[in-house]
Order: C-alpha cells, then structure tokens, then sequence
C-alpha cells in the first residue's frame, strides 16, 4: 500500500509541475506582476520556483513512504529528506540568484538533517 501511495505521490508532483508550467504558470506571466525586489522577473521567479517546490517535496515525500515499508532506521528517512531539502533549497537559489532568502532556510534544514543522520 505505501509504495502504491509512493508512486501516486510521484505522479502527483511530476504531473503538478509539467501541467502547471504548461498551462497556469506560463498563463498568469502574461499579465502584468507586481514588481518585487525592483523587477516583475523576481515575482515571476518567485513564482516558478515555489510551484517547482510543491514538486520536489511531493517526491521527497514519495520516497520516505516508499521506504517506510522496510521500516528503515530513522537516519534513513531524515537522509532522504535532507536530500530532498537541498534540492529544494537548490530552486529559489537558482530562479532568484539567491534574493529570495528561502533558500537559506532549506539548505540549512537540509544540512541538519544529512548531519543528525551522519551522526
């Protein structure tokens, strides 16, 4: 049943991001955006990178239930999501060039979580 639920879970955010960028994201940026941080580009950024978030983390998800049916060691799951935490701090570093301080935030969880499971 858990990697019936891994796999919907997968599909879920591969589907989320193709179709949201195919049909939403790509929509909504032809209108006018509020300019942040000086420009429209950080808010269409923004944007882009926090709906490819919902993704990665939907796929990091996928994978502690996929391994929960091993009933893996703790240091596992918190290795995965680590990882999965620094692929998403990856994004708002990339979209914004570093403006948006998310990235900050998600690397050091991630970094903490690799470390507790390193312990």
């Amino acid at each position: 049943m858990l990697e019936i639920a891994a796999l919907l879970l997968a599909l879920l955010g591969l589907v989320h991001s193709v179709l949201g960028e195919r049909y939403i994201l790509v929509r909504l940026f032809r209108r006018e955006l509020p300019p942040l941080f000086g420009g429209s580009a950080f808010t269409r950024n923004t944007l882009r990178f926090a709906w490819h978030l919902t993704t990665l983390l939907a796929l990091g998800i996928s994978a502690v239930l996929w391994q929960l049916g091993d009933a893996p060691p703790a240091a596992v799951i918190a290795r995965t999501l680590g990882w999965c935490l620094l692929a998403c701090g990856v994004l708002p570093l990339l979209f914004t060039g570093g403006r948006h301080l998310a990235w900050v935030v998600l690397s050091a969880a991630g970094a903490l979580c690799l470390a507790w499971a390193a312990r």
